[in-house]
């Protein structure tokens, strides 16, 4: 079973920096692909980035190319989303997602945590 916590969201101003967390504690922590998912209100839940079970590899929304970084410690659990030079239109709940395929696609999830917010002011 696969239980997925996310931590670090809050309140920056434009331009700033935010380092989020996904931590497993469920099985083995390297037999899943990790992805970054946000939701803004009213909107549909949009791809952000996601990297494979030994941390190669990441693919990056075009949004957020160049700006955020996915990462992985396999020995740790954690999958991190370190995010710079936010804009407002970053602000969002951020969700992390496991599955055994590679997907933009969040119907193709299995497991999801419950999210966590984050708002980046003008």
């Amino acid at each position: 079973q696969v239980q997925l916590v996310e931590s670090g969201g809050g309140l920056v101003q434009a331009g700033g920096s935010l380092r989020l967390s996904c931590t497993d504690s469920g099985r083995p922590f390297g037999t899943y692909y990790i992805s970054w998912f946000r939701q803004a209100p009213g909107k549909n839940r949009e791809f952000v980035a996601t990297i494979d079970k030994t941390g190669d590899s990441p693919v990056y929304a075009n949004s957020v190319k160049g700006r955020l970084t996915i990462s992985r410690d396999n020995a740790e659990s954690t999958v991190y989303l370190q995010m710079n030079r936010l804009k407002p239109e970053d602000t969002a709940v951020y969700y992390c997602a496991a599955a055994s395929v590679v997907a933009t696609w969040p119907n193709l999830y299995d497991y999801w945590g419950q999210g966590t917010q984050v708002t980046v002011s003008s």
